[in-house]
């Protein structure tokens, strides 16, 4: 099947669906987590999903293709961080954060598969 767009992207459907996830959960933590805690977590697992739409629209080049699915594998860390603050902080169940922890590194792993082959990826 050959891909036309970033949402047919595996990488992008499961971030997209891992993002969904930590924003219904999120609606539960503390509203004084609104500003802070809620709005970091979200924001960083939307960013994954930006980063991976706009490295597909760049890549005719190698190096700017590269930067965004850096850029996409760094917000998918610190989301997991996010996560783990979370759990600690006692608004978030162990069992369902490392559920989400885990959809997080196959995100990561196969952004970093990306990266390695952008062979396979970059216009010709």
């Amino acid at each position: 099947m050959r891909i036309t767009r970033h949402t047919e992207l595996e990488v992008y459907k499961r971030a997209f669906d891992s993002a969904m996830k930590v924003f219904q959960h999120s609606k539960e933590f503390p509203k004084e987590e609104r500003y802070s805690l809620v709005d970091q977590i979200r924001r960083s697992s939307r960013s994954v999903c930006a980063n991976v739409a706009e490295a597909w629209r760049k890549r005719r080049y190698e190096a700017a293709f590269i930067s965004k699915l850096s850029d996409s594998e760094a917000k998918a860390a610190e989301t997991q961080v996010w996560l783990q603050f979370a759990v600690e902080c006692e608004y978030l169940d162990r069992e369902c954060a490392r559920q989400l922890y885990s959809e997080y590194d196959e995100v990561i792993s196969i952004i970093v598969h990306m990266i390695n082959h952008t062979h396979d990826w970059i216009l010709k």
